[in-house]
């Protein structure tokens, strides 16, 4: 997959961004939140997000950087 801006994103940062558009444009629906697929999205994307962060931080750590 392409980095995204050019700004070293990586994929879960894409994939939350993305999330949060769709849910953003979707907003006005009163019944957005009575779909199960809107849940699993939010969940799917938090959860990608926090492993992507994880993982950066843990190669930072390993490299000795601050």
């Amino acid at each position: 997959m392409a980095s995204g801006s050019g700004f070293g994103e990586c994929r879960s940062e894409i994939l939350a961004r993305l999330t949060l558009s769709a849910l953003e444009r979707g907003s006005g629906d009163p019944g957005l939140w009575r779909e199960p697929a809107v849940h699993r999205a939010v969940l799917v994307s938090g959860l990608s997000l926090l492993v992507g962060a994880m993982r950066r931080l843990s190669l930072e750590l390993s490299a000795g950087g601050t």
